[in-house]
């Protein structure tokens, strides 16, 4: 079991709020930062917004917003830290100069874990004090429910803080996935990423819409993904002889031009219809009330996981 107790929190946009969630819910002490002490109120009101599925999914009675501390100075709120979560906006400029405040003032053994989905960490971190205590802890929203975890070590990164980093995401439910050696958009971005693209071109050239491209997902490939990838779901496309006879049948249709991966300029036009296409899907209701739509769900499909990922993992 991970010793970790106190945690900083550095950022306090939606990422740097699920974390927060999160740890209040393993009963860690966080010390939240951000420079607009008025963005405290927001936050509050997210963690009591969230906090009866955080409830129910991790099965916790109370809320203790003891443990919640906000300041506006980093070196208050990282001094005594045992790991620090970080969740600024993407930008190596802003990261590598945070990271080196950061290092100043943080005990010489905490962990420095940021958020990024994409930089990498060697360059994050490369005015950073101790750099071998330093990762990559990338997330998925809403942190504060889903338990996946990527974590990437930088060219300095140290085994032992590696596998301390590890030990303490497994303490707070997560399901670490650690890269071999860092690599740009890490594993699940860089799926994320394909799909995206190809939606954003068959939406620029109208052959569909945003609601059209979600149910495509939704109704098939999406209830799949919930409890296995593509690639198990792959070998079982291939019947009795599984992927080898997948390959077989479907290796040839790679040759076909379908994709277009080389994402397309975002013109107006296709803004636009990103806007009015979610505008639509949304049917004016708020992103609180879709919110807890989705948190209510995906506690739900997460309990019911649980009984049938043991049978295949």
């Amino acid at each position: 079991m991970s010793q970790i107790k106190n945690i900083a929190v550095i950022g306090t946009g939606v990422i740097g709020t699920g974390w927060i969630i999160r740890f209040l819910a393993h009963n860690k002490i966080v010390y939240a930062f951000d420079r607009d002490i008025k963005l405290k109120k927001n936050l509050v009101a997210e963690i009591k917004r969230s906090w009866p599925y955080v409830k129910k999914l991790f099965n916790k009675k109370n809320l203790n917003l003891k443990n919640f501390k906000y300041f506006t100075s980093i070196e208050d709120a990282v001094k005594h830290a045992d790991f620090v979560q970080e969740c600024v906006t993407e930008n190596y400029t802003l990261k590598t100069k945070l990271m080196s405040i950061i290092g100043k003032y943080t005990k010489s053994n905490t962990i420095i874990s940021s958020s990024s989905s994409g930089l990498l960490p060697t360059r994050i971190y490369s005015k950073c004090k101790n750099p071998e205590r330093t990762i990559i802890g990338h997330p998925f929203n809403p942190v504060y429910l889903l338990p996946g975890i990527e974590i990437i070590p930088g060219k300095k990164t140290s085994k032992k803080f590696l596998n301390k980093a590890k030990k303490f995401y497994k303490s707070i439910s997560m399901n670490t996935i650690v890269l071999k050696h860092e690599l740009p958009g890490y594993l699940s971005d860089r799926l994320q990423e394909a799909l995206w693209r190809e939606g954003l071109h068959i939406i620029n050239e109208g052959h569909a819409n945003t609601k059209d491209l979600d149910r495509a997902i939704e109704d098939g490939p999406g209830l799949r993904w919930s409890l296995m990838g593509t690639f198990l779901t792959f070998h079982l496309a291939g019947g009795k002889l599984g992927m080898k006879h997948m390959l077989e049948q479907f290796g040839p249709a790679l040759k076909f031009p379908w994709t277009k991966l080389k994402a397309p300029k975002l013109s107006k036009k296709l803004i636009n219809r990103l806007i009015e296409g979610t505008k639509k899907q949304s049917k004016n209701k708020s992103i609180k009330k879709i919110s807890n739509l989705r948190d209510r769900y995906l506690v739900d499909l997460l309990l019911m996981r649980k009984r049938y990922e043991k049978k295949l993992r």
